[in-house]
């Protein structure tokens, strides 16, 4: 029998998946070339799952439901509601784009963005190894298609095939690491599976081999060294619009996966991951950063800045159990800061592409670093936020991108392992060589001569979204405190269920 707890805690998805497919079969009547009927109740739906979201997000409620096998708790509600808002900023960016390349030709733009944050949520909401992959291969089929939209274009339709692929190939290893840890345990309902492994009584050998090709799967959805490859080509070959789409909302999606396997089901193997962690951290701010360094074209020195950001995230990961012991003051440090790393990074990399995109017109992608020529002769305020948002990933205060790097810092730090205090070091140096790339395009934007002399104009909707995004990144690095107390509130609230 069904309860009523179990509808509650799906109720937000009830409302995504039904308006999904109304927003599907309402655009079959609509004959506007920009969909705008389509793209208003979208954003109508988006903004009233939100809504749902932060209310149960504020309660501070936790409730299990469907046999345990979903969980409706502090960190994954406020992390629902933040992807859903990032969906909502993505779209409103990305219309315009889509409309000038006859992207909007039907209204899958919209309905297939509705179903990959369906698949975000049940990644966020998932309690079972089976309900986490299925939300991962929603999420992960709908980008395929959203990747290969713009069906006229070479590019476009070959990063999809690559993303495909290598796609398949990480849902594979995941699957795998799933059936391992299935075999050595008997469940795959993650709380049954940390008993299990507290027990003591499985074979140890057979769960970290398990391990190792889950985290592999982990690893590829969060885009860190060596599981990189996609990033560069779906970032560099994917319409603009779809590229922010991607870089966003499903990091969210992806840490709170990374949480509720490692840290809810897996954390006596903490020891075991929290070295995989590592490696990939290491590897992730070097190649990402060093690479970066060589990008000529925009989006893919964005994507290698992606993959040395996620290091960061990993970072944060990293101090949560110290030498097998698991403290609560370490526990709370690094998830927490771990989890305002992700949520600030999706902010600022949201009103990045939102400056790309607005610097795209009909026949011109604004892709190459050469293109943001002289902004600021063009356009003050946007040359402003892009130069906030570049200054917040290279990590200079006072803007956010500062405070999210000094939280994961302080996080390893606090450990008072001097192999993490290491780890802290060659992170800031790293941080050091990435602030060049960045403050190279800075410099592109207010001292090199503009290669037009047109105004930057854009519709209002955008103009507005932007402006507020780019005044959170520097606000939210001035008054940090607000985000930062519920992000430790949602992750202490979430393991203490």
């Amino acid at each position: 029998m069904i309860d009523n707890i179990s509808w509650l805690s799906i109720y937000p998805e009830i409302v995504l998946l039904v308006m999904g497919c109304v927003i599907a079969l309402v655009d079959l009547g609509i004959k506007s070339p920009r969909r705008t009927g389509t793209y208003v109740l979208t954003l109508l739906t988006l903004a009233v799952v939100a809504v749902m979201q932060g209310m149960y997000a504020a309660s501070g409620n936790t409730f299990y439901g469907w046999g345990n096998m979903v969980v409706s708790d502090a960190m994954g509600n406020w992390l629902k509601c933040f992807a859903t808002v990032a969906v909502m900023v993505t779209l409103v960016y990305g219309r315009p784009y889509a409309a000038d390349r006859d992207m909007l030709r039907g209204g899958e733009f919209f309905t297939l963005s509705i179903f990959a944050l369906l698949g975000m949520f049940i990644m966020i909401s998932g309690n079972n190894f089976l309900l986490l992959y299925l939300g991962l291969e929603l999420l992960t089929l709908s980008s395929y298609a959203l990747v290969a939209l713009r069906r006229d274009h070479a590019t476009s339709t070959e990063s999809a095939m690559k993303y495909f692929v290598l796609g398949a190939m990480a849902s594979g290893f995941l699957l795998y690491g799933i059936s391992m840890i299935y075999g050595a345990t008997g469940s795959l309902d993650i709380g049954e599976v940390f008993k299990a492994i507290n027990s003591g009584q499985i074979k140890h050998q057979v769960l970290v081999f398990g391990l190792v090709f889950v985290v592999a799967g982990l690893a590829f959805k969060l885009g860190v060294v060596p599981f990189h490859m996609w990033v560069p080509d779906v970032y560099q070959g994917a319409p603009t619009a779809i590229t922010a789409l991607i870089g966003g909302a499903p990091k969210l999606a992806a840490f709170a996966m990374v949480m509720r396997v490692l840290v809810d089901g897996l954390l006596p193997l903490a020891i075991d991951w929290q070295q995989m962690l590592m490696v990939l951290a290491v590897g992730s701010l070097l190649v990402g950063n060093l690479a970066a360094i060589m990008q000529t074209n925009l989006k893919r020195m964005l994507a290698y800045s992606t993959i040395s950001q996620m290091g960061f995230v990993l970072l944060g990961l990293l101090s949560g159990v110290v030498d097998g012991n698991v403290n609560p003051a370490n526990v709370e440090s690094a998830y927490s800061s771990a989890m305002f790393y992700v949520v600030t990074y999706v902010l600022t990399t949201l009103a990045t592409f939102g400056v790309i995109l607005l610097l795209s017109r009909e026949g011109f992608e604004s892709e190459e670093i050469a293109d943001l020529a002289g902004l600021n002769q063009r356009s003050p305020l946007y040359a402003g936020v892009m130069a906030a948002c570049l200054f917040s990933m290279a990590g200079i205060p006072p803007l956010v991108g500062f405070y999210a790097k000094l939280s994961a810092l302080q996080a390893l730090v606090a450990s008072g392992q001097a192999l993490y205090i290491g780890l802290a070091v060659f992170a800031v140096i790293m941080s050091l060589i990435g602030a060049f790339y960045y403050l190279r395009v800075v410099k592109v934007m207010y001292f090199d001569k503009p290669l037009t002399a047109g105004t930057v104009s854009a519709p209002f909707d955008v103009r507005a979204v932007l402006t507020v995004n780019g005044a959170l990144v520097l606000l939210l690095g001035i008054f940090p405190g607000a985000l930062m107390s519920l992000c430790a509130d949602a992750i202490v609230r979430s393991l203490a269920s």
